[in-house]
Parts: C-alpha cells; structure tokens; sequence
C-alpha cells in the first residue's frame, strides 16, 4: 500500500527543507536504509534514508526547491500502484492546516460624509536663471538646476548619477566644493546607473536571522570588556607548539582557559530557561566557525576535562566539517557557553549576541603589539582585548566581572593551564 514521506525534521530549530540531489528517480526501487535524497536544513546538508522498502512513485518537492517539515517529500508503494488519491487526500490535509481561522464579520460603520478641504493658495514659484550657457545643455532635472544655481555649483562639474548620465538632487546634495567629481572616462569600470543582484536566502541565514534577532530583543544584554596580557601565552604557545602532536592555536589556550574559569563561576555556565534557570554542572562550549552561508557553532563536549590537544584536534576537525557541510545535529546541539574569535581578521574588539539558551558568550579580538608598562617601564607588549556579552536576567556584572578576572589570571599565567597532563 502506497504512503507518504513527509519532510523530516532533522534538527531542533529546523522549520523547513530544500532539497539539494535526489539519488532516486521515480519508478526507481528503494530498500530501507537506502540512500535517497540530500536535504539542506538550516545548519547543513543531510543524507535522508529511506526507512521502508518500495518503489519511488511520486516526487512532491524538486531539486532546489524548498518543503516545511511534514511537507510532502514523496510518495513510496508498489511498482505501478496508484497514488493519486492518496496524494489528492494528503495535499487536502495540508490545505486544511494551512488555513486560516475564519473571522467574524465585520460591523460595517456608515461612511462619514467628505468635507472638504480649505483650499491654499499655491506658494509663488522661484523664477530660475542661469548665467551660464553649458548649464542649458546639460543633462539635469529642473530641480537639480534649480538647486546648483542656489549654491552656485556649476553643472559642469558634476556626474550625474540619473538615467543617460542625467544630474538629479541627489548629485547636488553629494556634491562638496573643491572635489573633482571622476568621470567615465578615469573610471572605465565605475557603475553610472543603478543595480543590483538579489539571491535566495539560505535555510541557515533564516534560522541565523531569527535565532538572534530573538535573542537580541528578548535578552536584556550587557557586555564587559577587558585587555589581557597574552606575552605569556605567546612564549608558552612556541614551547608547546614544539612538543605537541598538533599545532596549537591561540584560540585552543582561550577555549581552554575559559573552561577552567567557567567550572570556578558556575552562575556564568548557566541557562536562561523563562520560568527558572538552569546551572549546567558540565561545560560544554560552542565554537562559532563561519563557513560560506552564515555561522555553525559545534560544541566541544566537557571541555574542562581536556588536553590542549584534545581541544585542538576537535576544534580543527569541526571546522573542516562545518566547511564541508558534514556536521550532525549531536555535533552543534547541548553547548553551555559560546566563544566567537575574529582576532584573526585583524579586529582589535567587538561584539557578540548571546547565543541561545547560553546566558554569555565570549568575543575575541586579535593580538596587539602595543606599548605597556610594567614595573614603571613602557615595553612593547601583546594585549588581547575580550568582551563578555551577558543575558542580565541571569548573570549580574559582578558575577560577570569575576568571571572574566579568573579568565585574565589563567591566560596571563598560563604555567597554571599546563599542569600535569593538559598539553
């Protein structure tokens, strides 16, 4: 007997699907646990399996194009069955949960009777001259002549961003005297008319736009900053580094790091969950990896019982899989904090937005040779700035404040990270 194959959900926040390939065409013959589609969700793209043997006899969504979740995605049955009522009584289920609930009629009110309006007189209209002959001859809006006389630009001297080149307002408005205003002629490549390009949003920026956008708006914020002394960590990175089966990053010593701080100041590895809050005994923390589509966050799992290798291992695999589009939702599900590094895009300081149900997440900037002073001597010195980003209806800026000194002490004494067996 013919039934259906609707789209499943593959991940918690996953709402709808696209399908990227089908490996089965129609009339095709399908044994459970067969490969039979791969499905983008909204945070990679899955191989989908068939949990039943048949033939493929109808395909409800094609290459490219997207399902929500308990769409229909196909039709399996016997080879030559006859699906159509089915299909027609699954699509009238659909159709029927889709609708809206009907409204009320409305009262309709008497319409008021027009009154007219007073009538004003028409402002005098400004006579325009012009001094100079070109002006007449160039391409401009009766408006942008008007103005360019007014603040006596000639026209001549301008580009107009219109259609053919024409000088609009807003060329005036840009205009700033004693410029030289470019023309194609310097510029072959510059762009003289308007355009642009749209592109479909991806399922993964959907669910980025939405998650945070809620987080945002919903988590009252706050965010602490502090400058770390990091000359430590870099002497302490080059001797590892000379030991270690695999080369440790600056990033391994904060994920490290802010594990022990996070098991010292359990309030900030906690949870905001409405009606109570939730103080996770493990530490598991999220690492945001930017891949092609947005941003993937997979978790390092019980991080404070890790080596530094054992960090620098997962966390470099996690980012080839987040490229690759091969994450599992085990893989970027149950993380406890979060950390966002872009010290290594040159960005000395930023902000991040809480990612939920984390009540903190750590932004990292890079390392910065500045000048310092240190026993009452200036020296040039390696400073990393860290803005802790905190849900205020969990974490208070004492509670915070600490947390991130506890942070500062370890990574400016990183001797204390490398104890007996963590490298």
């Amino acid at each position: 007997m013919a039934e259906t194959v609707r789209m499943p959900k593959m991940s918690d926040t996953m709402t709808e699907g696209v399908v990227v390939k089908w490996h089965k065409k129609v009339g095709d013959a399908v044994k459970s646990g067969e490969l039979v589609a791969e499905i983008e969700t909204d945070k990679a793209t899955m191989e989908f399996e068939s949990y039943s043997t048949g033939t493929l006899l109808y395909i409800g969504v094609e290459e490219g194009k997207a399902a929500p979740v308990d769409g229909i995605l196909a039709i399996m049955g016997k080879a030559g069955e006859d699906f159509k009522a089915l299909l027609a009584l699954e699509q009238a289920k659909d159709a029927a949960a889709a609708a809206p609930a009907p409204t009320p009629p409305a009262t309709i009110a008497p319409a008021p009777t027009p009154v007219a309006a007073p009538l004003e007189a028409e402002p005098a209209r400004p006579v325009v001259t012009t001094s100079s002959s070109s002006d007449d001859r160039m391409k401009a809006s009766p408006l942008a002549k008007r103005l360019a006389h007014e603040k006596g630009i000639e026209l001549g001297m301008l580009k107009g961003s219109g259609d053919h080149g024409r000088i609009v307002k807003r060329d005036i408005d840009w205009f700033k005297p004693g410029t030289f205003v470019q023309t194609a002629a310097f510029a072959p490549n510059a762009v003289t008319s308007e355009s642009f390009e749209e592109v479909t949003v991806s399922q993964m920026r959907k669910t980025i736009a939405r998650r945070l956008s809620d987080s945002l708006f919903s988590a009252p914020h706050f965010y602490l900053t502090m400058d770390i002394d990091m000359d430590a960590v870099v002497h302490a990175r080059e001797s590892v580094n000379q030991v270690a089966s695999v080369k440790i990053s600056f990033n391994d010593f904060v994920v490290k790091a802010v594990a022990s701080a996070l098991r010292q100041h359990p309030a900030v590895n906690s949870s905001w969950l409405g009606d109570r809050i939730r103080y996770n005994n493990h530490i598991n923390i999220g690492i945001a990896v930017a891949v092609e589509d947005g941003l993937l966050v997979p978790v390092v799992r019980y991080a404070d019982s890790k080596t530094l290798t054992q960090i620098a291992t997962e966390v470099k695999t996690y980012a080839q899989k987040a490229k690759d589009k091969k994450l599992q939702p085990a893989d970027w599900e149950g993380n406890t904090f979060t950390i966002s590094n872009l010290g290594m895009f040159n960005i000395e300081e930023f902000t991040a937005i809480i990612n939920p149900p984390d009540a903190c997440i750590l932004a990292v900037g890079g390392i910065k040779q500045v000048p310092v002073v240190k026993n009452g001597i200036v020296q040039p010195g390696n400073v990393m700035k860290v803005t802790l980003s905190c849900d205020h209806r969990v974490v208070d800026g004492v509670v915070g404040s600490k947390f991130l000194n506890t942070l500062k002490a370890l990574l400016e004494n990183p001797i204390v990270l490398l104890g007996q067996g963590n490298i």
